[in-house]
């Protein structure tokens, strides 16, 4: 659990630059205390097998175990059902110093964390969650199943349905896009009900990946965060209890906003340890290679360039914590995600394609960390709200508050 990991101790080495980007709000002691801890196992476990699960397509089966082992799956779950009982900023506080090293192992425990364990800790019912708070603390994982075929950004044009026979559901349909789908042991389904009702008829479903008609499909072959399976989930005439309802029938459109705004910060804080990771590998560098007898980093073309860039990190921080504190106080925060997650995904892309950039002709080999945090940095501007989607939920939120004003 975390208590043990903290006892490892709190001394380890800054990465290059980190420290001079402190969050919004200081951290509390304990924040403090996990972000070392976190940093020092993604420096210790994570990046030596960095490249072999990258070339593999494949999460190591040791780091699944380990993050299970220090609490890293369950941080917002109480103690009583076996969790760390943390706090979201804390939450964002881990995925962030995991994908200073590797984005694909932080996605796992940022769906884990955000999406499935928080739509289950704040819509299902206590008889519920007593089943499966457990075993997401301990050795299973969690899936978020909602885009389909014909519905992405249009989530709720979704034709997985849902029917109600005496004791069970009956599920079916097909879910894209499942990240950590190939581990996932529970799977948060949305389904509807009665597709004539719309998004009135969409309703959550907590589905065993045991349940008879349930099966995982193909693997995506992906660009970027290629050691996380995202894979496709099939429903054929999938049953399940009539108890594994999460929340009210008709409600699932509500559960899955209120849970993809809290996802949002979630990716923003995966994004920001993202740009910092590409720009942590690559500042070394300009102050060891010379060119014309200098150090390349000293050329004022370049420090303009790299002043931008340690900028738009720290400010997409800011942004991210901001909405994460915002949040946790019971706050309204879903302007300040979506501005969190567009600025954090498009400043990592920027930040990793300009490490490719300084790195010269070596960045664009295998040889540098950088076109791996380059390959992984194009999701962030696409799932859960795409770039232009938050734009959008931004311009909503400001037009209602000027309009309000005429």
């Amino acid at each position: 659990m975390l208590s043990r990991f903290f006892s490892l101790g709190s001394s380890i080495g800054t990465r290059f630059l980190s420290s001079a980007f402190p969050p919004l709000c200081k951290l509390t002691e304990e924040d403090e205390m996990l972000k070392e801890m976190v940093g020092r196992f993604s420096k210790d476990r994570v990046e030596p097998l960095r490249k072999i699960m990258d070339e593999k397509q494949e999460l190591d089966a040791g780091i699944l175990k380990d993050l299970f082992e220090q609490g890293l799956m369950g941080i917002e779950i109480p103690e009583e059902y076996g969790g760390a009982n943390l706090s979201f900023v804390s939450s964002c506080v881990a995925i962030e110093e995991l994908a200073k090293v590797d984005p694909s192992v932080a996605i796992m425990v940022d769906v884990q964390n955000t999406l499935v364990i928080n739509s289950l800790m704040s819509y299902a019912s206590k008889e519920l969650l007593e089943r499966p708070l457990p075993s997401l603390a301990s050795d299973t994982v969690g899936c978020f199943c909602l885009s389909e075929a014909s519905s992405g950004s249009d989530a709720f044009s979704l034709k997985a349905t849902a029917e109600e026979k005496s004791d069970r559901w009956v599920l079916n349909g097909s879910k894209l896009w499942i990240s950590s789908a190939k581990q996932g042991g529970l799977f948060v389904v949305f389904a509807s009900v009665d597709r004539s009702k719309g998004h009135k008829g969409i309703t959550a479903f907590l589905v065993p990946r045991d349940a008879p008609g349930f099966s995982i499909g193909r693997k995506e072959d992906k660009l970027g965060l290629r050691a996380s399976a995202t894979c496709e989930v099939l429903l054929d005439n999938c049953e399940i209890p009539k108890e594994n309802l999460i929340g009210e029938i008709g409600k699932g459109y509500k559960i899955a906003i209120s849970t993809l705004n809290e996802g949002r910060i979630g990716i923003a804080a995966q994004m920001c340890g993202l740009a910092q990771g590409a720009f942590d590998c690559v500042l070394p560098y300009l102050f060891e290679r010379k060119q014309f007898g200098k150090f390349i980093g000293d050329f004022q073309a370049m420090q303009t360039q790299y002043a931008e860039v340690a900028t738009e990190i720290h400010a997409a921080r800011l942004l991210t914590y901001e909405a994460a504190r915002m949040r946790e106080n019971g706050l309204p925060f879903v302007q300040q995600a979506a501005m969190a997650k567009w600025f954090s995904s498009e400043v990592a892309v920027k930040a990793a394609r300009k490490s490719i950039e300084w790195f010269g002709g070596v960045g664009f080999t295998k040889e540098f960390d950088a076109e791996k945090f380059y390959r992984d940095s194009i999701i962030g501007t696409i799932y859960e709200g795409t770039s232009i989607m938050n734009l959008v939920t931004i311009a909503k939120n400001v037009r209602e508050l000027y309009a309000s004003k005429q």
